[in-house]
C-alpha cells in the first residue's frame, strides 16, 4: 500500500500519562539539541525536582489534556497536550529526537486535535525550528503573528511564530 503525500511515515498512538512515562520524558527534555530547539524551556531544564512538581500538578489539573506518544512497538515517543484558558488553548508536543524526520510529531498532533475538538486552538514555534512549523502548518495551523520573549534554552530573546488553528 503506497503512502499518500503528507501522511506521515511513523504510527503513533495517544494514551494517558503514567508514571514510568515521566523517566522517558525527563531524559527526552534534557537532551541538548532538543533543548535549543524548543528554546522557551524551563529555566533550568536540568531541575528535576521542578520537572516532577511542574508534571504532577498539570497532571492534576483537568483543564490540561496530556498524552503520552506511543510508538508501534510500544515505546513512548514523547507527549502532546492542550493547555490555557478556553480562548487561549494551546498545543504542545516533545518528540523525541531519535524520532525526529519520521512524521511523528505530525502523527500525534493529528491524533491530539482529533482527541480535542475544541478550536480555536494556537501553538507557538521559534521562528528558527523549521521542523515545528512544518509539522503546525501541515496539521491546520496557520502563521497568525511574531512575537519576541525570552528563551531560557538559548539565553536570549528570541523571534517565535504564534500560530492558529481555527
Amino acid at each position: 500500500m503506497a503512502k499518500e503525500v503528507g501522511e506521515p511515515s511513523t504510527r503513533v498512538t495517544l494514551r494517558g500519562v503514567r508514571d514510568e512515562d515521566l523517566a522517558v520524558f525527563w531524559a527526552q527534555m534534557n537532551e541538548p539539541e532538543g533543548i535549543h530547539m524548543a528554546a522557551f524551556t524551563a529555566e533550568d531544564p536540568s531541575d528535576r525536582a521542578r520537572f516532577d512538581a511542574h508534571w504532577a500538578r498539570n497532571r492534576q489539573d483537568p483543564a490540561v489534556v496530556l498524552r503520552t506518544v506511543v510508538g508501534e512497538g510500544g515505546e513512548v515517543v514523547g507527549h502532546a497536550a492542550v493547555f490555557g484558558p478556553p480562548e487561549e488553548r494551546e498545543v504542545t508536543y516533545w518528540i523525541g529526537r531519535e524520532y525526529w524526520g519520521r512524521g511523528a510529531a505530525t502523527a500525534a498532533l493529528r491524533e491530539l486535535l482529533r482527541a480535542v475538538p475544541e478550536r480555536p486552538l494556537y501553538a507557538r514555534a521559534a521562528a528558527d525550528n523549521g521542523g515545528s512549523i512544518r509539522v503546525l502548518e501541515k496539521c491546520g495551523f496557520v502563521a497568525a503573528g511574531r512575537e519576541r520573549g525570552f528563551a531560557n534554552a538559548r539565553g536570549e530573546e528570541i523571534e517565535e511564530v504564534v500560530f492558529a488553528l481555527a
